[in-house]
């Protein structure tokens, strides 16, 4: 498995943008804008994968100089559990911290708090709901 920054826009920005529109937007009924995706070209943008076939990906979007966010994290249905998403965590946040960011924070969904968790991050606040589902912030120190 290879981890990587996707250049926006670019063939590998697509496969990134249909994997997260399968994940975590379809079930959802909702669907990127243009607009979403052209906001996208300032922010980090990762993946996973095995040959040309994307495994993963998520996003870095600045807050400040101290703190970045991420987004929109995703990996393929079945190879969930498989070591995937820590993998791209860890990438990210080397990236974060090589890039002088304090903070790593994030919009968990309620059902993957527990992942992040186990990943070192704690809850900040209380439950919020965003496209419709449960959400906490999310954060850990770099």
């Amino acid at each position: 498995m290879a981890l990587k920054i996707i250049e926006h826009g670019s063939s590998d920005y697509q496969k990134m943008v249909n994997l997260r529109d399968t994940i975590l937007r379809k079930p959802l009924g909702l669907v990127f804008t243009p607009e979403e995706l052209e906001g996208e070209k300032n922010d980090i943008l990762i993946g996973a994968f095995e040959e040309d076939e994307i495994l993963g990906c998520c996003m870095l979007v600045e807050e400040n100089s101290r703190i970045i966010r991420l987004r929109q994290m995703a990996v393929l249905n079945n190879l969930q559990g498989k070591g995937i998403g820590r993998a791209i965590m860890n990438f990210a946040e080397n990236i974060a911290r090589d890039r002088g960011y304090k903070v790593l924070s994030m919009h968990a969904r309620k059902n993957a708090a527990g992942f992040y968790e186990k990943m070192g991050y704690c809850v900040s606040g209380d439950e919020f709901t965003e496209i419709t589902i449960p959400h906490y912030v999310m954060e850990k120190p770099l």
